[in-house]
This record gives C-alpha cells, structure tokens and sequence, in this order.
C-alpha cells in the first residue's frame, strides 16, 4: 500500500486510530486493483463520502422502507420479494435480506443495486455528498461482459459518451436551423421551457455523421460510441449516427444518470415514429421506466403511480402537476418494471388508449402484475370520452387547462381493477355465443391464469377470480375450483442471463442448524465491538485465536482476521468500520447478515443483546478452556477427567442454552426462561 510514516507504522496510539478507517478504505481500493492518486488526502476524501452516506436515505430514495422497532423493513431489490424480508438498520448502517442473503453496507448496496463497480460506486456517493475523488490514473478494462469489439468499453466510459450526447442534442435544439423542426414540434404539443430542461429534451441533426463529427473532436473512440448504442457500423466500413433528425428524450437511471435515449420521427416519412436505443452494459429496455427519477419521490408520497404510454404523455402529466407518473419505453409493462413500482407503492394506475393496441398493452400488463401482492387499476380513454372529453391521449386531456386537470384526476379517481376490468371484457367476449364455444375461451382463459400464478395469489383474490369465471360461465364456484389445471407439473422457467433475479438465492450466509457459540461470540462483537473491546486484552487475543481455529469457511476467516486487526490495545472502532475492512463481497455480506440477525433476534436492545452475550462468552471460554486442558493432558485420561472437573468448577457445565425474553416482561429479567443458540445467517 503506498503510504508510510505514522499512518503506516507510527507508535503513537492516538495517531492510528484516528487513520485506522482511512486505511482500511485504502486497503479496499487496493484489493478491488483500483489505482489510487494520493496517499492521506485521497482516502481521506473517500472515507468521508462513506462516512457522509446515510444509508437509510440511500436506501429509501429506491424502495418504501416501513419503521419496524429500531429497524426499517422494505421489500427486497435482491429477488421477487413478496413480503419485507430485508432489514436496514440505521444504527450500524447496514442491510440485510433473510431471505436471499443480500447484505452490506452503502458502498455494497450502491455496487449491487445500480450495478456499478467499485469506483463507479464510491464516485457516486462522494458526489452524494459534495466530495470530489481525484479520478484513477488508469482505466481497467471493463468485465461488463459486452460482446467482441465492446469488451474493453468501460461502464464509466459509455456513462460518458451517453452526458456527452445528450448535451449535444440539448445544445443543438437552440440552433436557428438545426434545431428549428424540433422546436416546432415542441412549441406545437406545447411542452413549456421548464420541462424541456428538466427532461433534458434536445435534437439529433439531419446528418448521418452528426454526432460522429464532434464526438471524434473530443477523443471519444468509435468503440465507446458503438458500446453506448449511439453507432452503428456500416457493412462498406466506418460508422454512422443511430439517431438523426429526430427529436431527442433521454432516458435516465434510477440516479439520474443519462444511460440511452428516445427519439420521435422530425418529418412524416421517417419510419419508424419512435426510436430507442438498443440495450447495452448500463440500458435493459424492459428494466427502465421514463421518467422514474423525476417521478419516484411523488410516487412513495403518494402511494400510487401512473403508468402512461409514452414520452409526450408523461411529461404532460409533470407539467400539469401530476408527478407521479411514468412511461413504459414503447412496450408493454414488464414484470421487471412492475418489481420497481412494486418497492415504491401500493397501488399503479395503468392509463392506457381505448383503441386496440392499448386494450392489449392492458392485457398484458395486468398479466405482469396478476401474481404480485399490489393494486392495479385501469383507466382508459374511452373514460375521459365518455366523460366528454374531446381528447385521444392523456396530453390532450392536460391541455385543455384546469378543466382538463380536473378531469383527469377525476379518471383517476375512477379507475377500475385489473381483475374486473380484464373479466368484463371475458364477459363481452362471451356473450351470445354457444355454450361449447364459451366453454372453449373460459377454459382458455383459466389455463392463462394458472400459468400466471394462480395457486400463488392471495386467497382472497383467487376467491375473486374463481367467482367471476363462475359468473360468466353460469355455474357454480365448486366447478370451476374442479376444473382448474394443477401447475404443480408445469416446467419450471429460470430466468434468462441478464433477466435479473426472480428467485431468491441462498446467499452465503442461510443455514437451519443452530448456530455455535464461537459463530454466536463472531455475531454479537459484529453486532456491537463494545463488547470484544470490554475483555481483557490477552482474553481477547486469545478467544480470537481460538474463534480462528474454529473458523471453517473463507468469509468467517475473513471476518475474525478483521477483528484482530482492529481490535488491537487502546483502539476504538465501530460495526461500520469492520465492514469497511472487509474486501471480499461474500465475507462483507455473511457480517452484515451476522450483525442484523442479532439486531433481529434482540430487537436492538442493548441490554438483551448484553445478557446473550454474557452468556455466549462464558460457553465460548468454557469449550476453549476444555480444548485447551485436553490438548495438555495428551493421552492420559485420568488427567483428561480432572481436566474437565477443573473446568466445569471453574466455568459451570455445558451451558448450551441462552437466556431469551422472559414472558412477563419482554426482555431479559423476567421469568427464567431459556431456549437454544439462535439460528442465525452464518457462514
């Protein structure tokens, strides 16, 4: 590591504690093969912007966290999460999934969840806090896993190329004659300044090297421009623009961050009306909702969010003041997009055109949604022209002033369920026809929904389902119940390569057996190091050693190596500054599990938490002395019996039981009572 002088190897105590943290974040770089300009200054920087991270807010800006005790609990971002399995805990700054494994700090959260690497992640939380990293001497080639001649694209560099752009397109829509057609159209759909700035909207030139041109003037690389999707290669060689003569929308991340674009057609034979990027590292189509960083605060203040059907749409809704609306990216809700809205809110208006390719794009949305635990309603434009509203599209209805707003929330307001609105147009299909033809649609219907999810819904709503088919077809609930198909035989599909996850997967840290008391000992000095540090130094040193020797797993070595490190005589540190210390993800996970399952299993409560660990400490010396005793006895068993006599005068018997919250009162001091060392997520 290249730093030296007091930081490195000074004798003065004080001095090492004050840069332990920063040298253990520069320890984090190093291990991530990250080149670090500086030496203090730079890890200074970085330790600052760690520090500077709140990771409930971090954390709440992308999911609803919900207060539980001391903890918040929120839906986890980690797999298909149904029920608030993962746990965030303000007072260590760390998060954890009972159910997937997932867990860490802020610098993992952001790495997992936004998909970064390392650097990428830390740059954005210094940026989170107003702090400015030094940028890396060198650029390591990128293991995004983009095909062929894209591999050594960055994920940094296509970021880039991608701000560049759309600063390009924005600058080139207040031009007197590139930029002309594109303002007509906007002054004509009536977009206002305001949210042509905030949406970033701008304008691709009527060339085929437009973009190309001035993007070589500032060093970008054809393979960058190729990997951000804003190139194509001829088949004679060369490249040319992916976009031109088009209106230009950007489309953004979850932070706001500049990762494809949308373009609508500037003249009448330009085929086809709406353009969008082609995927790429940082761009999955069915993943991204328009407009969600503009949208996502109103949606959680809210509790619903309004899915529209495109760019026009959507900003209108901003502009009129309805905020919490998105816009799906020219196709139909996926279940990718219906896990993001599901962790903001509880309820999604879907507004979709009454004609026929939105009465599908419905269909195939409330099928996205059949199985998942949220409201889904629909509202359509046959509402607002039955309503008398002279309009095709939500934006039409927006602009027809305050009457239009009015009208629009009352659409809204109106909206009906998915489930009743997907089974009255069963019953419109269905009526007049013959029994056998009937019969025919019905079953295929009930086949659809099975394949859906059907056994796995809620009780009540798969009562719901069976009454409406029963309705329909005129008989009794009893029938249809008998005459649903078992999914139980059907394939199981996993997901494809890239598809996200939508399985929970064990992650390093699920076990069902109980846990032992050295992994109890670990769990409770993650949980709160007060406790490692109240021991005599040479106890610890040697319950350390001992807990070592024990260790079984590479993650667990990890873990109680930290903890020699940091726990050295007169040294002071915190549950966040031994996950600092961690480079490897699956250790940095299993200790941020550790921590929360005791956090969990206590309620936070440091005097439950203390009882455990008084407990877990006297079990831990005792089988650590018994180790010790029979390893100097040898192979006499008459010593070996005195030994063990020894031990138990001195530290009791076997104590393979805790003390847990007595009945009477909650907490530790009530009735006796007693149960097992806890399961918790281990190694």
């Amino acid at each position: 590591m290249p730093c030296s002088g007091r930081w490195a190897r000074g004798s003065n105590a004080t001095t090492r504690r004050r840069h332990k943290p920063l040298a253990q974040t520069f320890l984090r770089m190093e291990a991530n093969s990250m080149t670090i300009r500086g030496t203090l200054a730079l890890a200074l920087l970085a330790f600052l912007a760690l520090a500077a991270t709140d990771l409930v807010r971090l954390i709440g800006e992308q999911v609803t966290l919900k207060r539980k005790g001391r903890e918040y609990t929120c839906l986890c971002p980690f797999h298909n999460d149904h029920n608030p399995s993962m746990y965030v805990v303000p007072s260590k700054q760390i998060y954890h999934c009972f159910v997937c494994g997932a867990g860490g700090d802020c610098l993992k959260f952001a790495m997992d969840y936004f998909k970064m690497e390392f650097r990428e992640a830390l740059q954005m939380l210094a940026d989170r806090a107003g702090i400015t990293l030094a940028p890396p001497k060198r650029r390591e080639p990128s293991v995004d896993g983009l095909p062929g001649e894209n591999e050594a694209v960055s994920r940094a560099a296509i970021l880039n190329a991608s701000a560049f752009a759309c600063n390009f397109f924005k600058v080139l829509l207040g031009h007197a004659e590139h930029g002309k057609a594109a303002r007509e159209v906007i002054e004509r759909r009536a977009i206002s300044p305001e949210m042509v700035a905030q949406f970033g909207l701008g304008t691709a030139p009527d060339r085929w090297d437009g973009l190309l041109t001035v993007a070589t003037t500032k060093k970008l690389t054809p393979e960058t421009l190729l990997a951000a999707g804003l190139a194509k290669r001829r088949d004679s060689g060369g490249l040319y623009d992916v976009f031109r003569n088009r209106l230009m929308f950007p489309i953004h991340d979850a932070l706001g961050r500049v990762v494809a674009f949308g373009a609508r057609k500037l003249k009448e034979d330009d085929e086809p009306k709406y353009l969008n990027s082609p995927e790429t590292a940082l761009f999955n189509k069915s993943a991204t909702l328009y407009g969600l960083p503009f949208a996502s605060a109103a949606i959680r203040a809210a509790g619903r969010a309004i899915v529209t059907e495109g760019y026009m749409d959507c900003i209108a809704c901003h502009q009129a003041g309805v905020k919490n609306v998105v816009a799906t990216l020219g196709t139909a809700l996926t279940a990718h997009g219906v896990r993001v809205l599901r962790r903001l809110c509880d309820e999604v208006v879907l507004f979709f055109d009454g004609d026929d390719a939105g009465q599908r794009a419905a269909d195939r949305a409330i099928e996205a949604f059949f199985a998942e635990p949220i409201e889904v309603k629909i509202a359509t434009m046959t509402m607002a022209r039955a309503a008398g509203m002279n309009a095709k599209d939500p934006d039409e209805i927006l602009k027809q002033g305050p009457a239009g707003v009015d009208a629009f929330n009352k659409i809204i307001t109106a909206a009906r369920p998915a489930l009743e609105f997907r089974f009255d147009r069963l019953r419109t299909q269905t009526a007049g026809l013959s029994a056998t033809a009937k019969l025919r649609i019905v079953e295929d219907e009930i086949t659809r929904l099975v394949e859906l999810g059907l056994d796995r819904v809620a009780p009540l709503r798969k009562r719901l389902v069976i009454q409406s088919i029963a309705r329909i077809m005129g008989v009794g609930e009893d029938t249809i119940v008998r005459a649903l198909p078992s999914s139980r035989g059907t394939a199981r599909r996993f997901p494809e390569p890239g598809s996200g996850t939508n399985e929970p997967i064990p992650g390093p840290g699920l076990r069902v057996s109980p846990r032992s008391a050295v992994e109890q000992f670990i769990a409770l000095a993650l949980f709160d190091p007060v406790f490692l540090l109240e021991l005599e130094p040479a106890q610890r040193v040697s319950i350390l050693n001992y807990s070592l020797t024990l260790a079984t797993s590479p993650m667990m070595v990890a873990i109680v190596t930290a903890l020699q490190s940091l726990s050295e005589p007169g040294e002071e540190f915190s549950t966040r500054d031994i996950l600092g210390s961690l480079d490897d993800s699956a250790a940095l996970q299993t200790a941020a599990g550790l921590a929360a399952d005791v956090q969990a299993h206590t309620g936070g409560d440091p005097d439950h938490a203390r009882t455990v660990w008084t407990a877990t400490l006297a079990e831990v010396r005792r089988s650590s002395a018994m180790v010790t005793q029979a390893q100097a006895s040898g192979d006499d068993w008459q010593r070996r019996i005195e030994s063990i006599r020894v031990v138990t005068q001195e530290f009791g018997a076997n104590r393979r039981t805790l003390p847990r919250a007595g009945p009477a009162t909650g907490r530790p001091g009530g009735p006796a009572t007693s149960g097992p060392l806890p399961s918790m997520p281990d190694k």
